[in-house]
């Protein structure tokens, strides 16, 4: 239930609403000090508080139901964008544009460092690279582990990029509170609720990946589960769906943004070289994203795509990363935002 407080009440008026509320009905109540008025936002069972008798209240302009199962991240409640911040690089809050890149998996030191060094200069703001791989196949490569880690932080150490990376078990929850910046959550494990409730204990903050057929709402209510165990620095991110089209690896939903924007006070992220699987169809998408008013992008990058051990075919050299960010910084200030 959200409460939308007349211009003008004073704290001291609100606080009495709210203790009276908490008391009474034995819920919780958040507030949030918007420009010209408060909103109070109640947590716990509203069904039996009467929205008549609230109304009824001098100081109180409108009382709603709220019908979605999610609290923490729903608009209505925090009606203001979140920013993350990653180490210093804020993400979200609409002035800001951040760029992950790096490559699918950690491969070697050259590799990691080299291509850090590649996409820092081109203009991204966090490293990406993954050290537990989660693969269709038993036989594929699998990454590096906690050797990659120690890779990215040396590529951390040489460029001051902060890294990101893929979380696939409650058991590494510890490592990767120690070792990483951005703990990425994969698309098959975003409804893993035993790991999300273990990612929603870290201090660091969270990048979820949409899963492969899942809802918006679905996706929403994964992130309440890490925000409902204490984490409330979510970062949402749109990697393409499974459809009936065989022609692209996913089909990337780009109507996400907009319809999160208006659901959730999250930053949303698009991932375009998943959704795509072809590395010419990533500068397209990845302009697509920032058009329709992404917070950022997440983007394959391999010093030697045809040898990769992961999605090569999706990732782009370091030229064509560099290309692409060339392409984009226009579009980005042509949004209102700039490069964090």
């Amino acid at each position: 239930m959200v409460i939308v407080m007349k211009p003008g009440v004073s704290q001291e008026k609100i606080q009495a609403l709210v203790a009276t509320l908490e008391k009474d009905h034995g819920v919780t109540v958040g507030v949030t000090n918007g420009v010209g008025c408060s909103i109070l936002g109640l947590v716990g069972d509203t069904a039996h508080i009467d929205m008549d008798k609230l109304t009824m209240n001098d100081d109180v302009e409108r009382v709603m139901r709220v019908q979605e199962p999610y609290k923490k991240a729903n608009r209505k409640f925090h009606p203001e964008d979140t920013v993350v911040d990653v180490s210093g690089v804020p993400v979200g809050g609409g002035a800001g544009f951040a760029v992950i890149a790096g490559p699918c998996s950690v491969e070697s030191e050259d590799q990691i460092v080299g291509v850090a060094r590649d996409v820092k200069a081109a203009g991204a703001a966090l490293l990406r690279g993954g050290a537990f791989k989660p693969r269709t196949s038993p036989y594929s490569f699998q990454g590096m582990g906690a050797d990659g880690l120690e890779l990215l932080l040396e590529a951390k150490a040489d460029t001051g990029l902060p890294i990101v990376s893929e979380l696939m078990a409650p058991r590494y929850c510890q490592l990767f509170e120690e070792k990483v910046d951005l703990v990425q959550i994969g698309a098959r494990n975003m409804q893993n609720f035993d790991l999300l409730k273990e990612a929603g204990k870290l201090s660091k903050p969270i990048l979820l990946k949409r899963g492969l057929s899942n809802t918006y709402e679905e996706w929403i209510m994964s992130a309440e589960y890490i925000m409902a165990a204490g984490n409330e620095n979510v970062i949402l991110c749109e990697r393409g769906v499974r459809t009936f089209e065989t022609y692209t690896r996913n089909t990337l939903d780009l109507s996400a943004i907009p319809a999160i924007r208006r659901m959730s006070h999250l930053p949303i992220v698009v991932d375009p070289s998943h959704a795509a699987g072809m590395y010419w169809m990533v500068e397209p998408l990845a302009m697509a994203a920032v058009a329709v008013g992404a917070d950022g992008l997440m983007v394959e990058v391999h010093n030697d795509p045809p040898h990769a051990k992961c999605d090569g075919a999706q990732s782009l050299t370091p030229d064509k990363f560099a290309h692409l960010m060339g392409k984009l910084n226009p579009l980005i200030e042509l949004m209102g935002k700039k490069l964090v």
